[in-house]
């Protein structure tokens, strides 16, 4: 699976674990940034990660950040994509099962442990469709 992934100044180390596992798991990894801890604004990540992901360069995207919350937003603003903050594995699961997600957004304070099951959670899981498929396309509605 292609996929990219970004990150704010906090997220580096985070970013780099994941990495890591998904190279590991034989995925292709780009990294779109940050690169140091210098300061960096994650909307400006956030756009970078979603539009790749929405053009279709990417088949799923990755976001980091201190609570996940801001890069879920940024992401969310861009048209066709469906970022979800994901806590635990069950979310991770399910923001794919039934919600499509395309955008994973992660919290620095998660640890490493956690982090890793919630990606590979993310990851293994598939879109359900049916029931499923009917309300995604009203999330996408919401566009306008």
């Amino acid at each position: 699976m292609r996929i990219a992934i970004g990150c704010d100044h906090r997220g580096l180390d985070t970013k780099q674990l994941i990495m890591e596992l998904l190279r590991a798991a034989g995925h292709e990894v780009s990294d779109l940034g940050a690169y140091t801890t210098e300061s960096a604004d994650y909307p400006d990540i956030a756009r970078e990660v979603a539009t790749a992901v929405a053009r279709g360069d990417f088949e799923r995207g990755i976001l980091i950040c201190n609570t996940g919350i801001g890069m879920s937003m940024a992401a969310n603003k861009v048209k066709g994509i469906r970022a979800a903050l994901c806590c635990n594995t069950f979310m991770a699961s399910r923001a794919r099962q039934h919600n499509d997600a395309n955008v994973l957004c992660l919290s620095t304070e998660l640890g490493p442990e956690l982090t890793g099951d919630i990606v590979k959670a993310y990851l293994n899981a598939d879109f359900e469709g049916g029931r499923h498929q009917r309300r995604v396309d009203k999330i996408m509605a919401l566009e306008g």
